[in-house]
């Protein structure tokens, strides 16, 4: 008895698939049906059935909230030259300190370049 419960569930969440996926299709019932290959009277039958059992499922809105840090993660200490710290906290964006980390390293470059014209390196 519950295999048959459970087969006429698929059937049907199968059906409601397809009648949603004609939906969005754009196209007729009889293109959609060929292109699937179903019988566009059993299309209709089913979908006369769902409309007539009212039950529509529901989707409730989800938020996603990001994951807090876990408490063993490594906060990242990046020293800099005059004793000046830069600390990374677990969950920084990955792209922002690409670009910081570029940009320090132009100015240690360019600083270097100085240093070297006046022949202090």
């Amino acid at each position: 008895m519950a295999r048959d419960n459970t087969r006429d569930r698929c059937r049907e969440l199968r059906w409601r698939r397809w009648l949603q996926q004609q939906q969005r299709s754009g196209l007729s019932v009889r293109q959609f049906c060929y292109q699937q290959q179903l019988c566009p009277k059993t299309f209709y039958t089913w979908r006369r059935r769902l409309q007539q059992s009212g039950h529509t499922p529901h989707f409730l809105p989800v938020q996603v909230v990001p994951e807090p840090p876990t408490p063993n993660a490594v906060t990242i200490d990046i020293v800099l030259e005059g004793g000046r710290c830069l600390r990374v906290a677990p969950g920084f964006d990955p792209h922002t300190l690409r670009q910081l980390l570029h940009l320090l390293e132009k100015r240690c470059q360019f600083f270097f370049s100085l240093a070297f014209a006046f022949g202090k390196a």
